[in-house]
């Protein structure tokens, strides 16, 4: 990683988070429609994957990987007015939180079926094979996403096909409320059927998009899909309405000392790599007049409710 990457990289995980910190004071203030998920402490996961992809590479992510929208050109307005249920919002008032897409982006919409993503990202990946195209298709999935029968149907079928998909597993320590080893056997990384496995520390930004880069040039080379896991942890509930009283405080605040953040920083620091010190006033500042605005938009009218659903 350059250290051109490494600053854009830095500035997207700190664009996370500072984002998602303002959309909870818009959920305790009652402004969002719906609860708040959010990805603290799996920042690292999102944006460095997303990174680590080409420009005509496409991505599908999960409620906790705004980040790789950023990374990808979506904005903290587009975000807020999602929330925020506004008629100029990405959906219009039609959806929330990140369920929106941008196709011109490389961004397919997320969806809330766990699991449902990865076949239509192989469908994605194999159309990309069809068409003699060198591009990526990437999806993430959870502990509990990894249960599904679409995360093995879709991942087998990439396997069997040798598609250039990339599967990123976020062993972020809880299915909802449920830790691992109490809904699957062994680790997450035993669940690869046959695709390229990684296993990489999580909250390592650089391992992360190190590993990214070289599922991302095996699929390339045609070798078939990767299942890269990070192995990280969710700071927060499940979403802002779960409270978290089944986690051990000692394990949040072992985990605590691994915020991707400051380890980033440290890592760019040795060399000799530095953040311009105004970024952070300059991004609040920046999400204060995004989410002003958004909270100023018009709703929708309901005369508009069946536009943009179904096919004309």
């Amino acid at each position: 990683m350059d250290r051109e990457t490494a600053l854009r990289l830095y500035e997207a995980m700190l664009l996370t988070r500072l984002t998602e910190e303002r959309l909870v004071k818009l959920f305790r203030q009652g402004k969002t429609l719906g609860s708040v998920y959010r990805s603290l402490g799996q920042e690292a996961t999102a944006c460095a994957t997303a990174m680590a992809l080409g420009p005509d590479d496409v991505i599908a992510p999960l409620i906790r990987n705004l980040g790789s929208m950023f990374v990808r050109g979506a904005t903290p307005k587009e975000v807020f007015l999602q929330y925020l249920g506004r008629a100029t919002g990405p959906t219009a008032g039609r959806e929330h939180n990140n369920h929106f897409g941008s196709v011109a982006r490389g961004i397919i919409a997320p969806t809330s079926m766990l699991g449902a993503l990865i076949p239509v990202m192989a469908g994605v990946a194999l159309s990309f094979r069809q068409k003699g195209e060198r591009r990526v298709a990437m999806t993430w999935i959870g502990d509990g996403g990894s249960s599904t029968g679409a995360f093995y149907e879709g991942l087998n079928f990439a396997v069997v096909q040798k598609l250039p998909l990339i599967v990123v597993g976020e062993a972020n320590g809880f299915a909802f409320s449920t830790p691992p080893d109490r809904q699957m056997a062994g680790r997450m990384a035993q669940r690869s059927q046959g695709a390229f496995n990684l296993t990489v520390d999580g909250n390592d930004a650089a391992a992360v998009y190190e590993a990214t880069a070289q599922a991302r040039q095996r699929c390339l080379e045609g070798k078939g899909p990767a299942f890269l896991v990070c192995e990280t942890f969710r700071m927060k509930g499940h979403a802002e309405h779960d409270d978290q009283r089944y986690v051990d405080p000692a394990l949040l605040a072992q985990w605590a000392t691994r915020d991707p953040l400051p380890r980033f920083e440290a890592w760019m620091a040795l060399r000799g790599w530095k953040p311009d010190p105004s970024l952070s006033a300059r991004l609040e500042a920046r999400l204060q007049a995004a989410a002003e605005a958004a909270l100023e938009a018009p709703w929708p009218m309901p005369e508009t409710l069946t536009r943009g659903v179904f096919s004309t």
